[in-house]
């Protein structure tokens, strides 16, 4: 038995890092989508998490999936129910299929818009992967986007 290979998930965005519990949307407080933190942002400059490939941004730019080389899939939706936005006040620096390094711009989202239409930027931020422990060692303190260690996930042996 090997030792279990931990990834060090690093923030992708500034802001406060709260509990996903607390955020007001069932499907992300109850984990449906997966495990994870949510960030309440201070600026909109997204950064990728980790070196990876973008293995799906969604057409509205509100939601990406990033892929680690473990096949590790971290899903950042940026705010709740901004799919309504039709991609309006995101600007995307990276595609499906692009390589991303640890702290590159991946995408730029204009906060005050996003919040003057009534909508929340609260950022859950979760593993996809069904059968991936989220070990999460945050102390939900405000970080900014880059620093290491916002969570660590142990991959399945």
């Amino acid at each position: 038995m090997g030792m279990k290979q931990t990834i060090a998930i690093a923030s992708p965005l500034s802001g406060e890092v709260i509990r996903l519990e607390q955020v007001p949307d069932q499907a992300f407080a109850l984990k449906h989508m997966g495990d994870g933190v949510a960030i309440i942002p201070t600026n909109g400059r997204l950064l990728a998490p980790f070196d990876g490939i973008v293995l799906h941004l969604v057409s509205t730019k509100h939601a990406i999936i990033i892929q680690h080389a473990s096949g590790l899939q971290l899903l950042v939706h940026f705010g709740l129910n901004t799919v309504g936005l039709q991609g309006d006040g995101f600007i995307a620096h990276v595609a499906n299929g692009d390589q991303v390094s640890a702290g590159q711009l991946m995408m730029e989202i204009d906060l005050e818009y996003i919040q003057s239409l009534g909508y929340s930027t609260w950022t859950p931020i979760v593993v996809a992967n069904e059968d991936y422990r989220v070990e999460i060692d945050s102390d939900y303190k405000t970080v900014l986007a880059g620093d290491s260690g916002m969570m660590n996930v142990v991959l399945p042996v």
